[in-house]
């Protein structure tokens, strides 16, 4: 659903929510498995867009600019591809001119619903979900698939 690039932010503002301090590019790159090259660029972009800080030199590193649960995942998704709504015919079809259609209609409601969830879930509140690895069982109770 998203590009490598919005995934690889994702991935390293999530490891910068659990560090403790500064991290370096290096670092963020060989933890969340993403060449250093890419890497950087994602810092500096979400840098730019204020999600992340940073300090150059021997004790620099990226840190996040605000608490984990001030920076809702629908703010690193809008740095690199926004979701957009639909809010007039994408192919200026004079019939619909007035209202979408219905494909348009089912499509914007999807973009909405994900702004609405994306934008609800907040690094700190990802981080606060347990994982369990699949094929194992809690309290002798088998998990569902979801």
């Amino acid at each position: 659903m998203f590009s490598r690039t919005t995934e690889y932010a994702l991935r390293a503002t999530v490891l910068l929510s659990q560090s403790h301090g500064r991290a370096t590019a290096t670092d963020i790159a060989e933890k969340t498995r993403v060449p250093v090259r890419y890497m950087s660029k994602v810092l500096q972009t979400l840098s730019e867009a204020g999600i992340i800080e940073s300090q150059r030199g021997p004790t620099g590193g990226f840190w996040l600019a605000r608490p984990a649960s001030e920076i809702s995942l629908l703010d690193i998704v809008d740095c690199f591809e926004p979701i957009k709504r639909i809010t007039k015919c994408p192919i200026d079809l004079p019939e619909h001119e007035d209202q979408l259609c219905p494909l348009h209609i089912e499509l914007d409601e999807l973009a909405a619903y994900a702004r609405k969830k994306l934008g609800a879930a907040t690094l700190a509140s990802v981080m606060d979900k347990t994982i369990v690895p699949l094929g194992l069982t809690i309290k002798g109770k088998e998990l569902d698939e979801e």
